[in-house]
Formats: structure tokens, C-alpha cells, sequence
């Protein structure tokens, strides 16, 4: 199953973040974690969200022992890039400027963030100039 935006539900992106930012995790440690005072059915919920997440390829299950393991496959950075084209290409007809103009216009940005997209635009049109000059 090809892994879309609209796939991964907001109660399974809060598993994958457990998971990218703990690594390796058994189902009692996730469920601990995201129900403190959860019984049976919260563990059997974050299975069936584990099983659910391994079905679209973003988690791994490993068997430890007795225990289940899992980690992520799918890491944060490609989740958002899928999110980011898929909402690109449904409000503004697939090009990225308007969405990326839109985030920095609303977001006021920190003078570090700002830094880091001015480097990103000189990194792109040192690429996009050198591209030029080959051809």
C-alpha cells in the first residue's frame, strides 16, 4: 500500500513520533506512554494502530523473546515531504512557492529560522546556476 498523507491518522502519527523519539519500543512501553492509566483495551488499541501502521509500511515488528518490537521505517523527514506534496498538490496545483511563501508569510519566522531558509534559497539558486553553466 503506497503510503499517503491521508493515511496515517492522527492517533498513529502520535505512535510514530513515540517512535522516532525512543527508537525501539514493545507495545506495553507505547501504550504506557501514550495511556499512563490505560488498561486491556488501550494496549489492544495501540496494537491494532501498530498493526494498522505495519500494514502501510511505517513500522517494523520484530519478534524479541516473547515481545514484540517495533520501529519505524518511515522517518519524520519523509513523512513530511509527503504531506507537504500532497497538500501542494491539491492547493496549488502542485507547485511548492505558493504553500512555502504562504508558511513563511504566517509562521514570522526567528531570525535563525530565517538564516536557515536564506541558506536553503542560496543553496537552490547556486544549483540552479551551476545547472545552467552545463548545459
Amino acid at each position: 500500500m503506497t503510503l499517503t498523507p491521508r493515511n496515517i491518522t492522527d492517533t498513529e502519527l502520535a505512535l510514530l513520533r513515540l517512535l522516532w523519539k525512543d527508537g525501539r519500543s514493545t507495545i506495553r512501553q507505547l501504550t504506557d506512554q501514550m495511556y499512563p492509566e490505560g488498561g486491556h483495551s488501550e494496549y489492544a488499541t495501540v496494537q491494532s494502530l501498530l498493526d494498522r501502521l505495519e500494514g502501510k509500511s511505517c513500522v517494523r515488528r520484530e519478534r524479541d523473546g516473547r515481545v514484540n518490537v517495533f520501529t519505524a521505517t518511515v522517518t519524520r523527514s519523509e513523512l513530511v515531504a509527503r504531506r507537504l506534496r500532497e497538500t501542494a498538490d491539491a492547493l496549488c496545483d502542485g507547485s511548492l512557492a505558493p504553500l512555502l511563501s504562504q508558511l513563511v508569510r504566517v509562521s514570522d519566522p526567528t531570525p535563525e529560522e530565517a538564516d536557515a531558509l536564506q541558506g536553503l534559497v542560496d543553496r537552490l539558486e547556486t544549483a540552479g546556476s551551476s545547472g545552467k553553466e552545463e548545459a
